[in-house]
């Protein structure tokens, strides 16, 4: 009899142009619906269903876009179920709506690896590239983006030589592209400011937005657990460095988009991301605010308007003392299309 370890890929398992697969995923409104419950979002498109369709011309329930990435997100994770930490996110673009009932495939590729600089007493690490396109069941390229874990070696003392060169990952979205994935044909009258708009500030190029709002973090294994999250930091502390769960870093991006609809309650879609920065960890129960600079507004020619916002997120923690800390944990560059 044969005794079978199933584990994850350590950084020196990977090879260059590897390919990963996940089992697709069709999008329910149990989905939507737990998402709901962990985040308290208010887009108002993936909310109502009626206004939903009188804008896209669809009958089916629009998804939240969250809803959409961290299912990916999910689907990517064989390769990262050791990832002590996410680094960063670039150039992730929505190509086109999902809708519940919609099924999703991804196809995750390393495109680079470069070990971390050796250092006397600190176990070996190493950071991959990723690479992910998301098709739906017609086979349409849905999302694309490319994200760096941080892997442990296996040999605590490795030096793989792994010395890749990550800048050619994409920095920025240009606007033609931006603009390119814009859904086509939407109406956007039914959420028009002068008839059923909800009340929002004007926001211009330059504008600092806080938000007062906090969220406390919670459930954070379920996301994970709902997503195919495969990572172990994610569901077992003893697999954090910090000795305690790490919470997946979609669960605080999703907490911080429903902070900024409260800014900017009209929204109709996000667009992209020109990038998403992970600062530092976020445990369960950190209290999480956010505020942002609105860095560019764009017109739109079917109404509204590109907003890049530059988000800064932050987690609040109690220490020893009953104080709180308060570390900036997201550096996140968002496009919104809001009116």
């Amino acid at each position: 009899m044969t005794t079978h370890h199933i584990d994850g890929p350590y950084f020196e398992d990977f090879t260059r142009d590897e390919l990963f697969t996940a089992p697709s995923v069709t999008l329910t409104e149990g989905h939507a619906a737990i998402y709901q419950a962990l985040t308290g979002d208010r887009m108002r498109l993936p909310l109502d269903r009626h206004l939903a369709a009188r804008v896209t011309g669809d009958s089916r329930p629009l998804a939240h876009p969250m809803v959409v990435l961290n299912a990916v997100n999910g689907q990517t994770t064989y390769a990262s179920q050791h990832v002590k930490g996410n680094l960063f996110y670039r150039g992730l673009l929505l190509q086109q709506p999902v809708f519940i009932g919609d099924t999703l495939s991804t196809t995750t590729r390393v495109v680079g690896l470069r070990q971390n600089t050796i250092k006397a007493g600190r176990a070996a690490t190493g950071m991959v590239a990723l690479e992910m396109e998301t098709r739906n069941q017609n086979g349409a390229c849905v999302m694309k983006y490319w994200r760096c874990p941080m892997i442990p070696c296996r040999d605590k003392a490795a030096d793989t030589g792994h010395q890749d060169d990550f800048d050619w990952i994409p920095a920025t979205l240009d606007e033609a592209t931006l603009l390119g994935a814009l859904p086509r044909g939407w109406d956007l009258g039914p959420l028009d400011p002068a008839g059923y708009a909800v009340p929002a500030p004007h926001l211009a190029a330059g504008d600092r937005v806080v938000i007062e709002a906090q969220d406390t973090i919670t459930c954070a294994p379920e996301l994970v657990r709902m997503t195919g999250n495969i990572a172990f930091a994610h569901t077992d502390a003893s697999r954090s460095y910090l000795g305690k769960r790490l919470v997946y870093g979609g669960h605080t991006i999703s907490i911080a988009l429903a902070q900024v609809s409260r800014a900017m309650p009209n929204l109709v879609a996000m667009v992209g991301w020109q990038g998403c920065d992970h600062l530092g960890p976020v445990l369960e129960e950190d209290i999480i605010r956010s505020e942002f600079t609105v860095s560019a507004v764009t017109p739109v020619d079917a109404g509204g308007a590109l907003y890049t916002l530059t988000i800064d997120t932050y987690a609040r923690r109690p220490q020893a003392d009953g104080a709180y800390s308060d570390e900036r944990v997201l550096d996140w560059r968002l496009i919104l299309w809001s009116l």
